[in-house]
């Protein structure tokens, strides 16, 4: 029973893989099942044991996308604990340099939500559910840090964080980190150098968004 089960897992997350890296890679409308099926040596009869329809492996691929941002988001957060302004430089480099990598395509949560003009997609759900929990992440930080406009700025530096997301690989050409820590300085009335907040940076992850 053990083996089955653990067979079931290794099949499911063959499925997710290559579902995964065909919707980031391609969108999530321009890849079918077959080719899923394909590219992940599993028969379309198992995929669809594990996945009962597209819709289904679509809200997996965002689900995995958004456990896997936050849980590198703390990492990076609790390198630079006890600063908070310091926490959001190492946050804004984290972003800035992952948003500069070759092969960048943007956020999957908002790519692949903009696939999707009914509200009540899982995509366009789990979309914003996301971008609620970055707002609320950055208004905790944002007090912490002392802005007397905690709500203003956490959703002016949600809209800087986007705005780098869906930067086509353009910041790249300027420094992105710096840009985007220049910006939420500039926001948050904060004059202090640069070089005092960005570090710790962040180490290279591998995630998309």
């Amino acid at each position: 029973m053990k083996v089955a089960h653990a067979d079931a897992r290794d099949t499911a997350a063959r499925v997710l893989a290559a579902a995964s890296r065909l919707f980031y890679a391609h969108g999530v409308r321009a890849v079918g099942v077959e080719w899923i099926v394909s590219e992940s040596g599993v028969a379309k009869t198992s995929l669809y044991r594990h996945f009962h329809t597209k819709d289904d492996l679509i809200a997996a691929f965002l689900e995995r996308e958004d456990r896997e941002f936050w849980m590198q988001w703390d990492e990076v957060a609790a390198a630079a604990a006890g600063d908070p302004m310091r926490e959001l430089m190492a946050l804004l480099d984290w972003i800035g340099r992952r948003v500069s990598r070759d092969g960048y395509r943007g956020c999957p949560q908002i790519n692949v939500a903009a696939e999707f003009s009914d509200p009540a997609h899982p995509a366009r759900k789990i979309r914003a559910r996301h971008k609620e929990a970055m707002f609320e992440r950055l208004q905790a930080l944002v007090s912490r840090i002392g802005s007397g406009h905690a709500d203003e700025a956490a959703h002016q530096i949600a809209l800087l964080i986007d705005g780098a997301f869906t930067s086509d690989g353009r910041l790249s050409r300027v420094g992105a980190t710096r840009i985007l820590q220049s910006a939420a300085r500039a926001l948050l009335g904060d004059d202090r150098t640069h070089g005092a907040h960005a570090r710790p940076q962040a180490k290279s992850l591998p995630h998309r968004q």
